[in-house]
């Protein structure tokens, strides 16, 4: 069923505006009919910057990293909803149900991740510290801190035409975490699933005004008016790329740019996985998945086939034998494997780089220039069967690593030995991914050092793995995706390291007692704050930066030391036998275990009676810094280092913990962790 006649709009300044001049007319995939109509002219981008600069900027910078969090979750849940009516109309961008599972849950679940992520890993502030103290004097009354804020800019995001959902949440995810409001150009091919996308997060009434605004068409004059505070995210062409980075307003304010632009991505069968192996077959259906999914147009796609010489002729049997079975047509039918083009101008591009490959390269399987199947037009609409060429000569084959034919079209190249390989998947210059498919770890090492550096993320497939395996062409978002070189340069995007992107370090300098106050976090030289109740009969709201408890001195026996041992079995030799110590480079004699100090600190910090604290769920950072003697003393220092509030009933308290001798030495340092409840 065509759908009805779409006109686009841009969501800005709080409303939706249809652009003034003449839209461009953005067709299906299926049978090239025209179904909706795109066009920005006339929308104020200076404007629509200084309404996400004034009213959404400030609104998410109000909130913390949980309650941002907080919003993603809702609005996953929101567009979880709602997903059928994007199924919908993502069949006319030429993707099958897979194919539309991965651009839209696939997106929705990367917000779902990043926002369950934020929760456990970044503080419920609006700050986040990185690092230690540096101390940067001798008494250390003046120590510098590194420490992420949030940018006071917009976050624009240009993405591609193959992805309109995935694309646009992968990137606003960690921006509206960071607490930068987002401004999203989709590409206009797909921008009638976008749009569809963007007014449910409109409509969800979720994200604060200003935090989310929405360009169908062009960009305008948006980069003129950028500064150094605001930030691009580009996914496309080299070419696009390289004309955008270099746009006078970027280079002027030094504007953050990151790319994600056309990888030359390898897959490598290792030499040790022979027909008889999972190895083998593993690979022929890795390479024949990447190159049908999405009709092969991914980022992460395999472009190039490393294969070891002689496994060539049985690589190309097998290779053709599997994509001959695949179904193409129509993606609304539940039969098809492989569904169109997102364009017929994509289709036409594809083709003209196909001719471009076969200067170096021969047609092994496939047509690109004739296609006929049943119940849909093959021509009107942008089918193309896959087309896999074998190279006879990889190192001549120049343009196999150098242009890319964004469709279901790969390369077989033979490679001689694992040197050769590594040469060979080098030549692309940089990709998002490549991957290696071995059971060797020989093998895996030599490729993995030879050439990791040219890939962004790196997979090794194998029997263990094989069954879990998200796959070649699947970034995580807990993990980098990007890549070097002509894969454009980043790995920005994927977990917490796409929050710190669109956060602003910055290196503080202060006292100690001023960069407590300042960051919540008692650093060692601050004030401490001493009161008459034990800090473990206060409630988690009552506790302060600070707050310290001083317990009093516990001698070391040497009866302590071997009843530890004989209770606990360690009797290695620095506790217990005075001839094996002599001379030992660290202890002076006999001392106690270290974890025997441990224990004697709880005992003499803990308070035993029932209180606000309810568990200690473990330590950090634990060094032992001078070894204890039979016959010495002990004692403890305990401060409140900084707390996080988990839920309404209880919050994560940190606690500084120093241990010291009778000459008041460092003898331990560690930081503890509970859990206090919010009320007494």
């Amino acid at each position: 069923m065509k759908p009805a006649m779409m006109t686009l709009k841009s969501y800005a300044e709080g409303r939706w505006v249809t652009g003034k001049g003449s839209p461009a007319e953005i067709a299906s995939a299926i049978n090239g009919e025209i179904i909706a109509h795109a066009n920005s002219d006339g929308l104020d981008m200076a404007g629509m910057l200084a309404h996400a600069r004034r009213t959404g900027g400030p609104a998410l910078r109000h909130l913390t990293f949980h309650q941002r969090a907080e919003l993603l979750k809702r609005l996953g849940q929101h567009l979880t909803a709602h997903k059928e009516a994007l199924y919908a109309l993502s069949f006319h961008t030429g993707a099958t149900r897979s194919d539309g599972w991965i651009d839209i849950e696939g997106g929705i679940g990367t917000v779902f991740t990043l926002a369950s992520k934020a929760k456990r890993e970044l503080p419920n502030e609006t700050f986040l510290i990185d690092g230690e103290v540096e101390a940067l004097s001798k008494t250390g009354s003046f120590i510098g801190q590194h420490a992420y804020l949030s940018r006071e800019g917009v976050a624009v995001e240009i993405n591609a035409f193959n992805f309109p959902i995935w694309g646009m949440l992968e990137k606003l995810a960690p921006a509206i975490l960071a607490g930068m409001p987002v401004i999203v150009k989709p590409a206009t091919s797909g921008a009638y699933l976008a749009e569809a996308a963007a007014r449910l997060i409109v409509e969800s009434g979720i994200l604060p005004e200003g935090a989310f605004q929405f360009v169908c068409g062009s960009v305008q004059d948006l980069f003129d008016h950028l500064t150094g505070q605001d930030m691009v995210g580009f996914t496309g062409s080299l070419e696009t790329s390289m004309r955008l980075q270099s746009h006078p307003g970027l280079l002027r304010s030094a504007v953050p740019f990151t790319a994600e632009r056309d990888p030359l991505n390898c897959a490598i069968l290792g030499p040790d996985a022979t027909p008889e192996t999972p190895e083998f077959d593993l690979y022929i259906r890795e390479v024949v998945r990447e190159m049908t999914v999405k009709a092969g147009q991914k980022c992460t796609a395999i472009r190039r086939i490393l294969v070891p010489e002689s496994r060539v002729e049985a690589i190309s049997k097998a290779l053709a034998e599997r994509l001959a079975k695949i179904r193409i047509g129509d993606p609304r039918d539940e039969t098809t494997r492989m569904g169109p083009l997102a364009s017929l101008a994509q289709r036409r591009d594809v083709r003209a780089r196909i001719e471009t490959l076969r200067r170096d390269a021969d047609i092994v399987f496939g047509d690109p220039s004739c296609l006929t199947l049943e119940g849909v037009d093959a021509e009107k609409g942008a089918f193309l069967q896959p087309v896999l060429l074998r190279a006879s000569n990889p190192d001549a084959a120049a343009s196999v690593h150098a242009v890319e034919a964004f469709g279901p079209v790969a390369t077989i190249l033979p490679y001689r030995d694992l040197d050769h390989a590594i040469a060979l998947a080098n030549r692309g210059e940089g990709s998002l991914v490549g991957s290696l498919v071995t059971h060797d770890p020989e093998v895996v090492r030599q490729v993995i050092f030879g050439a990791g550096a040219f890939h962004g993320r790196m997979l090794v497939l194998d029997r263990d793995c094989a069954k879990e395996s998200t796959g070649h062409g699947s970034p995580m978002p807990h993990l980098v995706h990007g890549g070097p070189g002509r894969a454009g340069g980043g790995e920005e995007l994927g977990g917490m390291r796409a929050v710190k992107h669109h956060l602003r370090r910055v290196a503080l300098q202060g006292s100690p007692a001023m960069m407590t106050s300042l960051l919540k976090s008692w650093v060692k030289g601050a004030p401490e704050i001493e009161k008459d109740e034990h800090p473990f009969r206060h409630a988690f709201h009552e506790l302060e930066p600070g707050q310290s408890f001083h317990s009093a001195e516990r001698v070391v026996t040497l009866a302590d030391i071997e009843h530890f041992a004989e209770f606990t079995g360690d009797t290695f030799y620095a506790h217990m036998d005075a001839d094996a110590v002599k001379g030992h480079p660290f202890f002076p004699g006999r001392v106690a275990h270290g974890y025997l100090l441990l224990s004697f600190a709880a005992g003499l910090f803990v308070e035993p009676k029932r209180g606000p604290v309810l568990a200690n769920y473990g330590l950090e950072g634990l060094r032992f810094l001078k070894p204890v003697e039979p016959g010495e003393a002990i004692k403890v220092r305990l401060t409140v280092k900084s707390k996080a509030p988990r839920n309404a009933d209880y919050g994560e308290v940190r606690w500084d913990v120093e241990i010291t001798n009778t000459a008041n030495e460092p003898v331990a340092t560690y930081q503890l962790l509970t859990m206090n409840a919010c009320m007494r």
